[in-house]
């Protein structure tokens, strides 16, 4: 699978730019400019940050080193606010990210559920590759296959153009981020947790408003829990059983339910920090009370909550969505069990921005 080499500044962390600053024999102090014009003030290129030197700025062009934004190619509104972007890379790939205003349906910053205190805020969903290798059954994105990772510059990227684009102010306003868009960050691991670190550090997300969806690379989940600056931890569970699930996510044949909830039972959660399931209901599949109740005993023991998501339809994809009834009974088993469960909302579905339809679709 291809990689994407660095073309820009963006996607360099403090260090890198420090090196680059001392081997252009500017004073150290150039590297913060840098850094903060890049990550906090969103500059989208080196002429515009006034306090460089010109001499500096142009030695930069001639190395072909410019910030790199990414640049928003299309863009599609749903009834319901949610926004779906198709941004592109400067190799011509494109990837799909999503602003979900009012919360995403599921879990807010401060680990409150959308519905209850969420309604202020807005949520970006992003992608961490071109394509999705894992191949879920249920999901577009599948359709597509993989070319390539996206580099942590590209993946930080998708969260500068849409703040911009939606004239965010970090200081008044809330927004999380759901490394929950095309591809399975944990395929792209070292690229995805630089982005991780410089929206922390740059951009100036709290790791609590961030959250990354996994399905289930159980080596990346262990070491995930030692990082010293992470995301929440989202797991697609999607099936009750190992037969239904590697019908439905072939992942499992590899790292099977029981190695799976082993790293989920082991990984090390914060205060009041809880693992989220996610649940994606496929009709006659994996919806029926006693799906339910394997999910309890599954899930028994974690410091978890369980997202039931419907499906979302889309062409080439075999299965059906629940009736709504079916979806509040699975719900109800789980919570009469004391676990909390909460169906999501889909957002964006009439523009294919909804989970698992993304595409990179133009209509």
């Amino acid at each position: 699978m291809a990689e994407e080499q660095q073309h820009g500044l963006l996607g360099l962390d403090f260090q890198e730019l420090s090196q680059l600053v001392l081997k252009h024999g500017q004073p150290e102090y150039r590297a913060r400019q840098l850094f903060d014009a890049i990550y906090p003030q969103r500059v989208a290129s080196l002429d515009s940050i006034s306090t460089l030197p010109k001499q500096f700025r142009a030695a930069l062009l001639e190395e072909g080193l410019d910030i790199g934004q990414l640049r928003i190619e299309k863009s599609f509104q749903s009834t319901d606010g949610t926004i779906r972007y198709l941004i592109a890379t400067a190799d011509g790939e494109t990837v799909e990210t999503v602003w979900m205003p009012e919360g995403d349906g599921g879990e807010s910053g401060d680990g409150t559920e959308a519905g209850e205190n969420d309604w202020n805020r807005a949520t970006i969903c992003v992608s961490s590759q071109v394509g999705c290798a894992v191949n879920c059954q249920f999901c577009l994105t599948a359709l597509l296959g993989v070319k390539r990772n996206l580099t942590a510059g590209e993946i930080v990227g998708q969260v500068l153009a849409v703040l911009s684009d939606r004239q965010v102010d970090m200081e008044r306003q809330r927004v999380n981020i759901v490394f929950m868009g095309m591809g399975e960050p944990f395929l792209n691991y070292p690229h995805f947790m630089k982005a991780v670190r410089l929206l922390a550090e740059g951009v100036r997300f709290p790791e609590s408003r961030m959250t990354v969806s996994t399905s289930g690379i159980v080596p990346r989940i262990h070491e995930f829990g030692g990082e010293p600056v992470r995301p929440k931890l989202a797991i697609s569970l999607n099936a009750s059983n190992d037969q239904v699930r590697e019908s439905v996510m072939p992942i499992n044949r590899k790292w099977p339910l029981a190695t799976l909830m082993q790293a989920a039972r082991e990984f090390p959660l914060r205060n009041r920090e809880r693992i989220t399931f996610e649940y994606v209901l496929l009709d006659g599949v994996n919806d029926d009370p006693a799906h339910a109740r394997e999910v309890v005993e599954l899930v028994r023991g974690i410091r978890c909550k369980v997202n039931l998501i419907a499906l979302n339809p889309g062409p080439g994809i075999a299965f059906g969505t629940p009736a709504e009834d079916r979806v509040k009974a699975f719900q109800q088993v789980l919570v009469q069990a004391g676990i909390p469960a909460f169906i999501r909302r889909p957002r964006g579905r009439d523009i294919y921005a909804a989970c698992g339809q993304l595409k990179r679709t133009v209509g």
